[in-house]
């Protein structure tokens, strides 16, 4: 198990070498991602995590209002070196993100592949649910147009998921 820790500045580079390296394991089931990282469109205050040093994974969430009914962490992107996968590092990120959404009184948001094992069932089973369209905010359309945008809805079929994680 590798030690999670907030990103350095110097280690982006290698965040997107992680991504790409994660992103080929699709490949497998026929999809191939468009050119780009999400962890490209990562601001300078977002919350990005990763496992090890130097880091094998990572995870980029951003703080989000009008995700649901305010604010929300959405999780844009989780990504684990394939070197490294079924190791409990991507769960262990995930662990950290909800963390600190539990820390802040606020819900996990996220967009996925619905039928991809490491994507819809495995947020399913860490307690993510479907959040049906009538209940997104306009920050959730607007990431959802974007994907579509980029052709993702080409490659599988995507949900919204959502955890709450006040009790």
């Amino acid at each position: 198990m590798f030690a999670i820790r907030r990103a350095e500045p110097a280690e982006w580079p290698r965040l997107a070498d992680i991504e790409r390296a994660a992103d080929g394991m699709f490949a497998d089931v026929g999809i191939v991602f468009p050119p780009g990282f999400m962890i490209d469109e990562a601001g300078p205050d977002d919350p990005v995590w990763v496992a090890g040093k130097p880091p094998v994974g990572f995870a980029y969430a951003a703080i989000e209002v009008g995700t649901i009914d305010g604010e929300a962490c959405h999780l844009h992107q989780l990504a684990v070196h394939p070197d490294h996968g079924r190791s409990g590092t991507g769960t262990a990120l995930l662990n950290t993100v909800i963390s600190y959404a539990t820390a802040r009184s606020m819900p996990v948001t996220l967009t996925t592949f619905r039928d991809i094992p490491w994507n819809g069932p495995w947020y399913a089973k860490h307690g993510f649910v479907e959040w049906p369209p009538e209940r997104w905010g306009p920050r959730i359309g607007e990431i959802v147009r974007d994907e579509r945008a980029a052709g993702l809805h080409l490659l599988g079929e995507r949900v919204v998921l959502r955890l709450d994680t006040v009790r």
